[in-house]
């Protein structure tokens, strides 16, 4: 008798390895499982433009890279919040004062900036480092979150009706929210998988649906969006991280405490089904052998400055040097 759904997944005709650089696009379950990939060393880009939730969004992000989009003055505004809170009617100035950050609706804070100027560059340099990240990758893994997309409304001639990858918690009123069908999530992987071919012939493009619930809009509505994006992805590659969550470990015990989002253990979970999928048996052992290597590096130290703490970091020193001789890509520096 079985008392444990076990999901299938089909085995591709590639592998990862540590010389095989890998790139995560999505919402915050990528850069989770970007993290584990990263925590053990392997050649990571992970969210350039910062955690992303829908296919139009990512779409517009990786459009960009592929056409080596320079940003400008035209890409970024100003925070239109005064500092009690409200909404500057002129969206940037309060009492004659200017205030507030410089975003850009197609990145996350982490790209906002004090200055107009910082948050162009930093919009520039993360579109050349993905690029040239991408240009030598080996694969990508695309996380879409939700079917649920932000359009700034179209009082503004200029801007109105453009997707918007987040919000930067701007006055409501300067959006529609509305869920996309289907048809138009389809052709935003079409665009996604033509652009990043367009950077880079030979990348191998994997697409999952996160496993984390936005239960803001119900359970139903939840299960509406989350069910349009795995008919959008149907014929394309795909990891089932929804469906090991919801069928393999469907337990609360296996999410944060705010029961939305996964535990540390599911998230090492899902990281070892990958593993199990995407890598062969010498990477592996490679993993392992990395694993073993970061344990023994991450020993808490008492006195730095005895003896012994400077025989230890000489032997951790030349096991990472033997390390990476043995496995090619591998950088422990």
């Amino acid at each position: 008798m079985e008392f444990f759904t076990k999901i299938d997944i089909a085995k591709p005709d590639f592998c990862l390895d540590y010389g095989t650089p890998v790139a995560f696009f999505g919402s915050c379950f990528a850069d989770s499982i970007s993290a584990q990939f990263s925590a053990r060393k392997f050649q990571v880009l992970a969210n350039p433009f910062g955690t992303v939730y829908t296919p139009l969004s990512i779409a517009r992000q990786i459009r960009a890279i592929a056409e080596g989009k320079v940003f400008t003055e035209e890409d970024v505004f100003r925070d239109g919040r005064e500092a009690g809170g409200t909404n500057a009617a002129d969206a940037g100035t309060a009492g004659g004062e200017t205030c507030g950050l410089w975003h850009c609706w197609d990145a996350h804070g982490s790209l906002s900036a004090h200055t107009r100027e910082e948050c162009i560059n930093k919009l520039n340099t993360a579109t050349a480092k993905a690029r040239a990240f991408l240009q030598k990758a080996d694969t990508v893994f695309v996380t879409l979150g939700t079917a649920f997309v932000y359009f700034l409304n179209a009082g503004d001639s200029a801007t109105g009706g453009r997707v918007v990858a987040n919000c930067h918690r701007q006055d409501p009123k300067l959006f529609t929210r509305r869920m996309i069908s289907v048809d138009e999530s389809a052709e935003a992987l079409t665009n996604i998988i033509n652009d990043l071919h367009t950077i880079n012939k030979k990348l191998h493009i994997v697409f999952t649906v996160s496993p984390l619930r936005h239960m803001a809009d119900g359970a139903h509505q939840n299960s509406l969006s989350k069910a349009t994006l795995m008919l959008a992805i149907d014929k394309a590659p795909y990891f089932p991280s929804y469906e090991i969550v919801m069928d393999e470990l469907r337990d609360y015990r296996f999410y944060d405490s705010d029961m939305v989002h996964l535990s540390e253990t599911a998230e090492e979970y899902i990281f070892d089904r990958m593993v199990d999928t995407y890598c062969n048996d010498t990477t592996k052992a490679n993993i392992a052998k990395v694993e073993k290597f970061l344990k023994s590096a991450n020993h808490r130290i008492v006195d730095r400055a005895s003896p012994a703490t400077a025989e230890f970091q000489k032997k951790l020193a030349e096991q990472a040097a033997s390390l990476e001789k043995q496995i090619p890509g591998l950088s422990l520096s």
